[in-house]
């Protein structure tokens, strides 16, 4: 979905107001070495990821790759920041943090190998990817049957639009039927913008009246219109949603509204782990340690942390996209 205002990606998303306070523009080789970050060596109980205990598992290790096996790192592409997915740790320095910095560790500890993130430019990724500058590619990366021309994808995530409110929902906001008839902020020149613009029909023929769609330049514009009470909800990728109502004031002013019906957002898309054609047993092994991370509850654990519990999935797919 990176950055989902088109489809990650065709534009640069917009970061919340909280997560600026935290990120850096600047660059990096690869993230820090603190302890979580190291593979595991042969025989080691277990790693630490994201306050998460993995254990290594020895037959997925022997299924890798022998230049895997041998280096012991999967060279890995990120583009930072994109919140909550990649952030550095602190402004100025390197070391990375996010949902698919820990999910690649996770995967990592899990392979008894050491996932290395480097970050680079979006648009250079899968270009770098078929260079075999990198291995494989986690930085919140839509899954579509263009991509996966190039490269094969282990799918982790199913995300599209979200509505978010202020705490406690006071308007009772359940659907995108309940923002007929009432101020909504978007940012302009987004798919959120499209999806409001879409349901207008739905709203007319309900009776109901239409969305009054307030536009900003900015995502954190429109978020300082809902803290402002000047909208009853602002529209944006449910991740960055999710982040948002997280991380904002300690949790205190905004929640996500989770539809029932479009429980990872709404027109949401598989976002996948990217990997090299010419590495196929690697694809292999990380979809089965993936897999192996959602059974045994560790991976949900790693998307609750970030506050995106709501776009994990239950199964690993590879190339889940159709379209």
């Amino acid at each position: 979905m990176k950055h989902a205002h088109l489809t990650r990606r065709a534009s640069v998303a917009a970061v919340t107001v909280s997560a600026l306070l935290t990120l850096s523009a600047c660059g990096g080789d690869e993230g820090g070495d603190d302890a979580a970050q190291k593979a595991p060596a042969k025989g080691a109980a277990a790693v630490e990821v994201a306050g998460v205990s993995i254990k290594k598992d020895q037959a997925l290790h022997d299924a890798l790759p022998a230049a895997v096996k041998d280096s012991g790192t999967v060279r890995v592409a990120t583009d930072v920041p994109y919140a909550p997915f990649e952030m550095f740790v602190e402004e100025g320095k390197p070391e990375l943090t996010g949902l698919d910095y820990d999910l690649g560790q996770a995967i990592g500890a899990r392979l008894g190998v050491k996932f290395n993130f480097t970050p680079q430019k979006f648009d250079g990724i899968v270009p770098a990817i078929q260079a075999g500058k990198f291995d494989v590619a986690m930085s919140a990366m839509t899954d579509n049957k263009e991509r996966q021309a190039v490269v094969d994808f282990v799918d982790y995530s199913v995300s599209g639009s979200g509505i978010m409110v202020a705490k406690g929902n006071p308007e009772k906001i359940t659907t995108l039927d309940d923002l007929c008839g009432k101020k909504v902020a978007v940012q302009a020149a987004t798919n959120q913008l499209d999806l409001l613009k879409g349901h207008q029909a739905a709203c007319k023929k309900a009776g109901s009246g239409q969305i009054d769609i307030q536009t900003f330049p900015k995502d954190s514009d429109a978020q300082l219109a809902l803290r402002a009470k000047k909208v009853v909800a602002q529209v944006l990728t449910k991740p960055a949603a999710g982040w948002t109502a997280k991380t904002a004031d300690d949790g205190a002013t905004f929640e996500v509204v989770d539809d029932p019906a479009a429980t990872g957002g709404y027109n949401a898309s598989p976002n996948g782990i990217a990997v090299s054609k010419k590495l196929p047993e690697l694809t292999d092994a990380i979809q089965k340690a993936l897999q192996s991370l959602i059974d045994d509850g560790s991976a949900a654990k790693i998307f609750d942390k970030y506050g995106v519990g709501s776009i994990a999935v239950k199964e690993a797919t590879k190339n889940a996209a159709v379209d």
